[in-house]
């Protein structure tokens, strides 16, 4: 009797599931769009968002009828941040009949996908791999993001436009792709617009004290420093900064969202004159951003991070661009109508001219007693 108990409640939550479109199997009737990201492991918080993101945007098109009457199936895949769980991931959704990816989450992975997508013209659309090679000679391949060379231009365009941060320096994380890419853009930058970089130093992803480094830096004087790392690091890098009396602006990249879930309540002034560049801001009125942030809210309990939204985006512009080329989810044609769509979504307008990064404005975010606040809209080119 348990058994058929236990099986009658499979079958049940199966059709459940079946039945949204999220953790279905792909059909020949349906929409079907693969998700591969790190749902466990160290980067598990960047997957979890990504998969929250669009399984929310799965099901309200779902409930709203699906996509020219079809049915999305989401099935998300764990790749546990590593490029071989990726591209294992990547070829048993493709060989189930995936139709379009949305991901990978970080870049690694991502580029290890892309290079397979690329083999057979599967449409993918990353929300949140930055790495400036993953889509260079890719047509198919795509981001709701923008990249890392541009996130540090975007943070030199900022610092120019300040009189209090002509003299910066940088702490950066030798270990990490993105780190690297950030630092690098923002030097060139820097140079191109007389920000003069005083230090430059380096730690390891292992490394959980950078006092050695911060008394370098200090020693130079800057007006600010730039951290091109995600929020852990940056909470940590912070804490020891300002535990030396170092009390003028943190800046970085989109990595910054989230620190304040990571900061004790009583060790939340760390957080204050710090910026970031970011995807969106929760805070707009935006009447889009307003209803996705409560949606996600009452669903998973918990703010969207940019992560969150920008997955959101990926899944509705791929709605778009089949409701524009008629529902042909081939694989020519799908990458054909992502190209040529624009699409408004919570993280801005988004539109692609001649490859797969997306031309859209960066919000430049300042922390204010623990809550995001917006300093500066860089717009696009």
């Amino acid at each position: 009797m348990k058994k058929m108990v236990c099986a009658l409640l499979a079958a049940a939550l199966a059709f459940s599931m079946v039945g949204c479109g999220v953790g279905a199997s792909f059909g020949s009737d349906t929409v079907n769009v693969g998700m591969i990201g790190p749902l466990t492991g160290d980067n598990a918080i960047y997957g979890t968002a990504v998969r929250n993101g669009a399984e929310l945007a799965v099901n309200e098109i779902n409930a709203a009828g699906g996509i020219n009457g079809k049915q999305i199936a989401f099935v998300p895949m764990d790749d546990k941040g590593d490029a071989i769980e990726a591209t294992n991931a990547y070829n048993k959704l493709s060989a189930d009949g995936m139709q379009v990816l949305v991901g990978a989450v970080t870049s690694q992975p991502t580029l290890a996908v892309a290079e397979l997508a690329a083999n057979e013209n599967m449409p993918v659309i990353t929300p949140s791999a930055t790495m400036a090679s993953i889509t260079e000679g890719r047509p198919n391949v795509f981001r709701t993001c923008y990249t890392d060379p541009f996130q540090g231009e975007v943070l030199a365009k900022f610092l120019s436009a300040r009189d209090d941060m002509k003299r910066i320096a940088i702490i950066y994380n030798s270990s990490s792709d993105y780190s690297t890419g950030v630092a690098q853009a923002l030097r060139e930058k820097c140079a191109e617009f007389g920000i003069e970089v005083v230090a430059d130093e380096a730690y390891a992803e292992a490394d959980n004290d950078v006092n050695s480094q911060l008394t370098t830096i200090l020693a130079a004087n800057p007006d600010a420093i730039v951290i091109p790392d995600y929020y852990k690091k940056v909470a940590l890098i912070a804490d020891q900064a300002r535990s030396k009396g170092y009390d003028k602006p943190l800046l970085g990249p989109d990595g910054f969202d989230g620190i304040l879930g990571v900061v004790a309540e009583d060790n939340m002034a760390i957080t204050n004159n710090m910026f970031f560049a970011n995807h969106y801001f929760s805070g707009s009125d935006d009447e889009k951003v307003v209803n996705f942030i409560k949606n996600y809210q009452a669903k998973y309990n918990e703010t969207p991070n940019s992560f969150a939204a920008s997955a959101y985006d990926a899944v509705y512009l791929l709605k778009a661009a089949l409701e524009n080329n008629g529902g042909d989810a081939s694989h020519d044609a799908f990458v054909n109508a992502i190209a040529s769509t624009s699409y408004a979504g919570v993280t801005g307008e988004i539109s692609y001219k001649g490859n797969g990064d997306p031309v859209k404005s960066v919000y430049v975010i300042e922390i204010k007693d623990g809550v995001y606040t917006l300093c500066d809209v860089v717009q696009g080119e």
